[in-house]
């Protein structure tokens, strides 16, 4: 077929017409996602069961910004991430989460470590956000005796730490904020450099879920444990808690790990040659556990 003038124009007219088009459609996919940055201190490795899992919070719903991980120098394995951009645009709030791994759920756990407000592409990252624990856990006191409730009177006292105050009928040794779902208090005795979980509680009053190493008798109705019995490999019960020190940790909920998180409220180093049965202080640690950190949008 003969091409004529006018065919040659239209065909060219036509590729033309067509590159653009391409070209237009290519411009489109470029430039829809945005990057932040995560600067965190204070994490720690979770193990290979669990990871952290970072959300954006747009028009109330979470959108996931990326998983990842801590070493054990407390460094993330990525602090870069790209979303949407029109999400990170619109999102007003920051969450850090801990997540299972692998994790099929595409909704956030209920396990909430970090939170803050955006404003600017710019937020502080707190535990005490109202998307967090929402309590930076700095009012928390605590006090506690040694004894052994659960053998009788004058066996081994001092292999033994409750929280409670004998003077106050007796009363609660602990005044804790209440903790969100995915949190729970858990006590531990660290013992000739071991710390042993006195059980999990999520209140001052009343016993908390184990008695792995009491005697036979009933315990206070509050938490605590007696070191008498089925001593941890390495470990001889009874013990004298003197030198030693209590802790009073919060931890995730479930959790994966044997060993206290890294919240750990209130720390108490029990006196040499304590007196058992005497009420006895710990101080508050929070601010030297607390992670903290910042999220901010690259420009």
């Amino acid at each position: 077929m003969k091409i004529t003038k006018l065919n040659w124009a239209i065909l060219v007219l036509t590729i033309l017409t067509t590159t653009i088009a391409c070209n237009s459609d290519d411009d489109a996919t470029l430039d829809t996602t945005s990057e932040f940055q995560l600067n965190i201190d204070g994490l720690e490795d979770l193990g290979s069961d669990y990871a952290y899992e970072g959300w954006i919070i747009v028009d109330g719903a979470p959108k996931t910004t990326g998983v990842f991980t801590i070493d054990a120098n407390g460094n993330l394995s990525t602090n870069t991430f790209a979303v949407d951009a029109d999400d990170l645009t619109n999102a007003s709030t920051f969450v850090l989460t801990i997540e299972p791994s692998p994790d099929n759920d595409p909704a956030p756990s209920s396990v909430h470590i970090l939170g803050g407000d955006i404003t600017d592409g710019i937020a502080n990252l707190t535990i005490g956000h109202a998307t967090a624990l929402g309590t930076d856990l700095m009012s928390s006191t605590g006090n506690y005796i040694l004894a052994t409730p659960t053998n009788g009177n004058d066996n081994d006292e001092r292999s033994g730490v409750w929280w409670l105050d004998p003077t106050a009928g007796p009363g609660a040794g602990l005044s804790l904020p209440t903790l969100p779902d995915g949190w729970i208090y858990e006590g531990w005795a660290v013992i000739n450099g071991t710390p042993v979980s006195t059980g999990t509680f999520r209140s001052a009053t009343g016993a908390d879920n184990s008695a792995a190493f009491s005697g036979t008798m009933a315990g206070p109705p509050f938490p605590g444990e007696d070191f008498l019995q089925n001593a941890p490999d390495g470990l001889t019960f009874p013990v004298d808690l003197s030198e030693g020190i209590v802790v009073i940790s919060v931890e995730p909920f479930p959790d994966n790990s044997a060993a206290p998180f890294l919240l750990k409220p209130l720390v108490g180093a029990v006196p040499a040659n304590a007196p058992d049965h005497s009420l006895l202080g710990m101080d508050n640690n929070a601010a030297a556990t607390n992670p903290t950190g910042s999220f901010a949008v690259n420009r």
